[in-house]
């Protein structure tokens, strides 16, 4: 705990999620003089792992994928303290649920072919996807998108799934510009997403990009391992928890930042602040923005997710080969889908025991977060029983996790905000907004921003 507080410091740090927990790693590494503020009472945000009767379980993000230099980066600078985990090879295998059966996604062309999750139509209008015209409008959903260059069954049962498994959000929705900006891409620099993907793969890669492995991982022991051990080597000195009454004000060049830490206010003057919280926390943390630029940044929706950990000694269903199962909408069950975590990572379970992560909710479902625990286990069990062949629904471990404001979604109004977060930055020198409302929502995407947002500190101090 700080028992002094300075005068002044030069950074102040809002938030110990992930992205907070990365900018403080290479703030660190600078030299910079700094101090992370966080209302909760630990680090790690969101990130939390538990152990409980030989399970060990999240309660927040299961897993990430290698997609930044950045985040591989993270690993080897923390050896010693936190070791990255990759996913089993069988976490290749993906699941989707069509007329109430798991079908694996294909992999491959013969796959492909085979496959009855898409159409014969489809299968071969996807030959002619390289030819098809580049789309003009930049804010084409994604439904829009897939539609137009590979047909509605690859809309609903390779798109809609995906799209559910990252966002738990609608492709009726989500503009591909802001929500997959690699996807988009590909089709506006080469014309095609097949076509893309190809010329990108003889394309020479950086050492960087060599990093970029796309495989799913943890950290040995939990994802709350990566967290404590960016806690400690940015320095536990320099963090303080449990606070409130957080308000930031603009004096002169520089920013006053109060807060109140076991009844008592605290006062400092800050050259820079960095805030990487949530779009909610912004009216209360920054009263002197304008209500008016602010309501641009604070309309940002976020699904609501039911996250429900299944633990079981003995496991009596069917054979958990695979990353996990994802439903398509167009299936009308009331699960997003089921993650096989004791088959991706070790010692998740006990030796011939099981442990799953489902999900409910979502953007198309927001009733579901209204359902009572009862209620919850209830669904649950009719849908794990039914699905992954389960006899007999005794689990040895039910945890309920509820999330109001788990996942952002990448919308038309994106851009708009956007446009505002760079305006108010440049509107107060020194004051930089981060967080999951910009920059992409993956692990790989929040390392990548903090140590953006370090930097753009570090250069300030050297110009």
């Amino acid at each position: 705990m700080l028992m002094n507080t300075p005068e002044s410091i030069d950074t102040i740090l809002i938030g110990s999620g992930l992205t907070g927990l990365s900018a403080a790693h290479y703030l660190n590494k600078a030299g910079v003089d700094f101090m992370v503020l966080d209302r909760n009472p630990q680090p790690g945000g969101v990130i939390q792992t538990h152990t409980e009767n030989g399970f060990v379980y999240e309660t927040g993000p299961n897993t990430g994928v290698i997609g930044s230099s950045e985040i591989a980066e993270m690993f080897e600078d923390l050896q010693g303290l936190c070791e990255l985990e990759t996913a089993n090879e069988i976490a290749q295998k993906r699941y989707i649920l069509k007329n109430g059966q798991w079908e694996p996604l294909p992999s491959g062309i013969m796959a492909g072919i085979k496959t009855p999750l898409f159409t014969l139509k489809d299968k071969f209008r996807l030959l002619g996807e390289p030819f098809r015209s580049r789309g003009k409008d930049p804010h084409e959903t994604l439904s829009g998108l897939v539609k137009r260059r590979m047909g509605q069954s690859f809309l609903d049962y390779a798109i809609d799934p995906f799209i559910i498994g990252v966002y738990a959000g609608d492709p009726d929705i989500l503009v591909p510009k802001y929500a997959l900006p690699k996807l988009y891409n590909l089709e506006q620099d080469y014309g095609s997403f097949i076509g893309g993907a190809i010329k990108k793969q003889f394309q020479k890669k950086t050492e960087a990009d060599k990093k970029i492995t796309r495989k799913v991982f943890s950290a040995k022991g939990g994802l709350s391992n990566l967290a404590h051990a960016l806690y400690t080597k940015a320095g536990k000195e320099k963090f303080l928890f449990s606070i409130s009454d957080l308000s930031v004000q603009p004096e002169g060049e520089l920013f006053q930042v109060s807060w109140t830490s076991e009844g008592t206010t605290h006062t400092v003057i800050a050259h820079h602040v960095i805030f990487t919280g949530g779009t909610f926390d912004l009216s209360d943390s920054f009263p002197f923005l304008e209500k008016s630029e602010l309501e641009k940044i604070t309309n940002l929706k976020y699904a609501k997710i039911i996250e429900v950990t299944l633990g079981f000694n003995h496991w009596k269903g069917m054979e958990l080969d695979g990353f996990g199962g994802l439903i398509p909408s167009r299936e009308k069950r009331d699960i997003l889908g089921v993650l096989f975590m004791s088959t991706l990572f070790e010692n998740r379970a006990p030796e011939k025991g099981a442990l799953l992560t489902v999900f409910m909710g979502g953007i198309r479902n927001e009733k579901i977060s209204e359902l009572t625990d009862e209620q919850v286990k209830e669904v649950v069990k009719r849908e794990i029983s039914d699905l992954m062949q389960l006899p007999d629904f005794n689990p040895d471990l039910f945890k309920i996790t509820r999330y109001h404001h788990a996942i952002p979604q990448y919308e038309v109004s994106s851009g708009v905000r956007f446009e505002t977060i760079q305006m108010i930055e440049k509107q107060y020198p020194g004051l930089l907004l981060g967080g999951n409302m910009r920059d992409g929502i993956g692990m790989a995407d929040r390392a990548k921003q903090g140590k953006m947002l370090a930097e753009q500190i570090i250069n300030r101090q050297n110009d």
